[in-house]
């Protein structure tokens, strides 16, 4: 017979603040309960007394783990990844693509369309084709293409209902008609891995996109004279700008302007990790390309450009509140409530609340991980 669980003595981080000395009751059917069944016997109480409660991480940009990639492996390499950061704390994730041919995104699409619908993943990403050439960074130039928004209605419809968002370099022919057409379909048209200019940003936002896609990485820098796209992300409200916060891919005093100047509610921090993630260095297939990963950074073997990452969740957890000082809130809106809003899934997953998933981190003191639930079962068992 399933019992309720009653969750104790941590701090328990919910939307309207912190609760010392509080309890997340998570009842037989796998949700969060507002209050602990009649009959006691039917209750596992679990004492956390000095640890953190907080929502488990929903990662909107990710393309594999645990030697497991999301672009090329089968549907038992792709839950195998997805398990592997379930492991780290993330209880949703979206599988990102990279750039390939129409035909072999379709097939993709397909394939992870049919996970989503098991529940495994919440969606697809494709992160190209529709990019520039002028800041491919680990995504083979000879098959990019142009936004026509024909072919990218091509890969919403292989996607079933399940496609998320769609990176673009809006700059290119065709891209303004494309993020219409992603806005009509209620898809997230993501700006990144562009060239645009300052103006030509500001008018992609105007028709409907709506993120940016790991900002600072693979766009023109900030200029005095031409402030490019990254003025133009940062200043505006209708955007949420993604944040890879690993060490690596943005200085310490880059992430924290992006932080201070966007607010907590408009940041969500993802891995854009690649299959090395939770698995180890040595090399790896991007799509076509080969990458190498050294001391944990994941490098092009040709050209060195940045290819993915092997970040995990909890490890950017960690760092945003202990290397860079942020209120543990702050953190939490950015890694689970926020990307879980753009999902359309805040009603299910992105917060403690009775009558979403009992999908919770534990961390302890130093905000490492000790525990995993996702819908009430243990992953990690603290």
């Amino acid at each position: 017979m399933a019992t309720s669980k009653v969750l104790a003595g941590a701090q328990v981080v919910l939307p309207t603040g912190t609760v010392p000395n509080g309890r997340v009751i998570v009842s037989e059917t796998g949700r969060i309960a507002g209050s602990a069944p009649a009959d006691p016997g039917a209750v596992e109480t679990i004492d956390l007394t000095g640890h953190w409660l907080v929502p488990g991480f929903v990662d909107i940009h990710n393309h594999g783990g645990g030697g497991a990639s999301f672009t090329s492996g089968t549907a038992e390499d792709i839950l195998h990844g997805v398990q592997t950061h379930r492991l780290h704390g993330t209880t949703t994730v979206v599988a990102s693509t990279v750039t390939d041919d129409m035909d072999a995104l379709a097939q993709r699409a397909g394939l992870l369309s049919e996970l989503a619908e098991q529940g495994d993943i919440a969606g697809v990403h494709f992160e190209g084709p529709f990019i520039s050439p002028c800041r491919k960074g680990a995504h083979s130039e000879a098959l990019l293409r142009h936004p026509d928004p024909a072919e990218v209605r091509k890969l919403i419809d292989a996607a079933r209902g399940h496609a998320r968002m769609v990176t673009l370099a809006t700059e290119l022919p065709g891209g303004i008609d494309s993020v219409r057409l992603l806005a009509e379909h209620g898809v997230i048209a993501a700006i990144g891995h562009t060239d645009a200019t300052y103006e030509q940003t500001k008018a992609a936002i105007d028709a409907g996109a709506t993120v940016a896609t790991h900002l600072y990485n693979a766009m023109p820098g900030l200029g005095h004279r031409a402030p490019g796209p990254i003025a133009a992300l940062l200043e505006d409200e209708r955007i949420t700008v993604e944040l890879i916060n690993d060490g690596t891919h943005l200085h310490p005093a880059a992430f924290e302007l992006a932080f201070h100047h966007a607010g907590a509610g408009r940041v969500a921090l993802i891995t854009d990790a690649m299959d090395a993630a939770g698995f180890g260095d040595g090399t790896y297939l991007l799509g076509p390309l080969e990458v190498e990963v050294k001391e944990g950074v994941a490098r092009l073997t040709e050209g060195g450009s940045i290819a993915g990452s092997t970040l995990t969740m909890d490890r950017a957890f960690k760092r945003s509140v202990t290397v860079d000082k942020l209120p543990v809130e702050d953190v939490v809106a950015a890694i689970s409530a926020n990307p879980a809003k753009l999902l359309g899934q805040y009603d299910r997953v992105g917060s403690l609340e009775p009558g979403k998933d009992a999908d919770i981190v534990v961390l302890d003191a130093e905000f490492t991980l000790k525990g995993v639930l996702r819908k009430g079962d243990w992953v990690i068992e603290p």
